[in-house]
């Protein structure tokens, strides 16, 4: 099956430039998409210095949604936004005032990739620090996501008016230039090893191999494969029941799943479906406590809505564009003008039959 690439290089104009991310781009271009991909033939997605984090949403989640192995290579730059102090990936216009919104905040990643099938995902970064951003990363591991496979490292910040040089994916890009891509532990290895003079063992390094086998999100991916959309919502309700038994209906283990079954209505075709669910963990989320911007209430209430466009049944959105106007209200999101497009929506709902 042929596979995906995404090569991501992203870093501010500007001052607040740490890193000449885009520098690395000419090197991997040079290496053919499969040997950067590791299967006989790939399509490669390039995203040098993007401006806007929503496009490089669109992109990633084009990506994510690809079949067959995934490798995404991600250079740049992480810094965190002042209101949650959450690592975002700084792009093109990134300031240190303006991260939360014209950065990509991290979790994105993990949010994106987590119903990928088990062992299909690969992501190798090089990426440098702020001093605010190493500081928290010291004691806090990046999170991107427990069912990819993560290499790379992370630099704290170069001196003062200098600009650092993406080395580690540098020397990825080069041994893979030979045309030949090892396993990717090992072409982590080697990476390391060639940048161990300049890196002087300050590097935070990623290596974390993919899920095992016996994961059940591999059986509910293969169902889904497979077209047995029923089977792989029953599956992934064993599990949600499972867990709220064990932990409490409004416990991460819990929400997990019902996240998961939100996702399974949306591969089966059922927006409606998906749409509540994805209201319903929104809400759970904040009546037990949780910040109108945190993360996961923000991914709840972008998915509900999203799903809620796709509805085709007017009485059924009609019904779901109330309780998604009243969480907008008080889950505004990121991308300004949300609450806007429920109500003008809505109101066009009202006049159809």
């Amino acid at each position: 099956m042929p596979g995906t690439v995404l090569l991501l290089a992203a870093s501010p104009v500007g001052k607040g430039r740490l890193v000449d991310a885009a520098s690395v781009l000419p090197v991997l271009a040079a290496v053919p998409p499969g040997v950067l991909a590791g299967t006989d033939t790939a399509n490669v997605v390039e995203l040098a210095d993007p401006l806007d984090p929503q496009a490089v949403l669109t992109r990633l989640r084009a990506a994510a949604a690809a079949p067959g192995p995934l490798t995404v290579y991600v250079t740049g730059q992480l810094q965190l936004d002042r209101r949650q102090r959450l690592p975002h990936l700084a792009l093109a216009r990134t300031t240190a005032s303006t991260a939360r919104y014209t950065a990509f905040p991290w979790h994105w990643f993990r949010e994106e990739l987590r119903l990928r099938p088990t062992g299909a995902t690969t992501l190798l970064l090089d990426l440098h620090a702020d001093a605010e951003t190493w500081e928290l990363l010291r004691g806090t591991p990046l999170d991107s996501g427990c069912g990819n496979a993560v290499h790379g490292r992370i630099a704290p910040p170069p001196s003062r008016r200098t600009v650092a040089a993406p080395a580690y994916m540098k020397a990825v890009a080069t041994i893979l230039r030979s045309g030949y891509r090892p396993p990717v532990e090992q072409l982590h290895q080697q990476a390391l090893a060639r940048i161990a003079p300049e890196s002087a063992g300050t590097d935070i390094v990623l290596s974390t191999p993919g899920p095992s086998a016996g994961d059940p999100h591999a059986a509910i991916t293969a169902a889904v494969q497979s077209g047995r959309h029923a089977d792989a919502d029953a599956l992934a309700a064993r599990y949600e029941q499972a867990a709220v038994a064990a932990h409490g209906p409004a416990s991460e283990e819990a929400l997990h799943w019902a996240e998961v079954r939100a996702d399974l209505a949306m591969f089966a075709g059922d927006a409606g479906r998906s749409c509540h669910t994805w209201l319903t963990v929104a809400t759970v989320r904040l009546n037990a406590g949780q910040a109108p911007d945190a993360p996961a209430v923000e991914a709840a209430v972008d998915r509900a809505h999203h799903q809620w466009s796709q509805i085709r049944d007017t009485a059924r959105a009609r019904e779901l564009g109330a309780a998604l106007a009243e969480l907008r209200g008080r889950v505004p999101g990121r991308r300004e003008g949300a609450l806007d497009h429920v109500q003008r929506q809505l109101r066009q709902l009202q006049t159809q039959p």
